[in-house]
This record gives structure tokens, C-alpha cells and sequence, in this order.
């Protein structure tokens, strides 16, 4: 009975790490997994190096990025931080 007593708050404790730490960085990768997923040609997006383009092709593991009107550059999909929504 006093092994169990003992091992309680490690429990308790690992229980509030996984909730609080744990498993809104699960969903928030899940999150950003189905946004890349859902990309199409034309979507504005950000991308970690802090760049806004556009995006001219969707490949299997590389966008091809629209820069400016003459600059088309080939990006990984981790490269992107989130999608562009302008302030109308």
C-alpha cells in the first residue's frame, strides 16, 4: 500500500504533462499537416523564412512557389508556416 501512496503524484503528475503539453502539440500538428494537405495552385502562404508567394504548382513533397511575376522557386512543404489570409 505504501508503493502506490509513493507512486501517485508521479502519476498525477505525468497525467497533467500529457494534457497540458502533450496533446495540444499532437493537435496542433495535425492541425498544420491538414492545412499543407489541403493547399491548391493560387493559395497565398507564408513561409518560415517569413516570405508571402503564391503557390503555382502542388508536387508530391515540393511546392513550386510563385515569388514575384518572373521568380518561380521550388519549396519543401515543411517550409511553409501557415496560410496567408489578407486583411481586406
Amino acid at each position: 500500500m505504501e508503493i502506490i501512496s509513493q507512486l501517485l503524484p508521479f502519476v498525477f503528475l505525468i497525467l497533467i504533462m500529457y494534457f497540458v503539453i502533450i496533446r495540444p502539440q499532437q493537435n496542433e500538428v495535425k492541425a498544420k499537416n491538414a492545412m499543407i494537405e489541403s493547399l491548391k495552385k493560387g493559395d497565398k502562404v507564408i513561409t518560415n523564412g517569413g516570405f508571402i508567394v503564391t503557390i503555382h504548382k502542388v508536387e508530391e513533397s515540393f511546392f513550386s512557389v510563385k515569388m514575384n511575376d518572373d521568380t518561380i522557386v521550388k519549396i519543401i512543404r515543411d517550409a511553409v508556416s501557415k496560410k496567408y489570409e489578407s486583411e481586406a
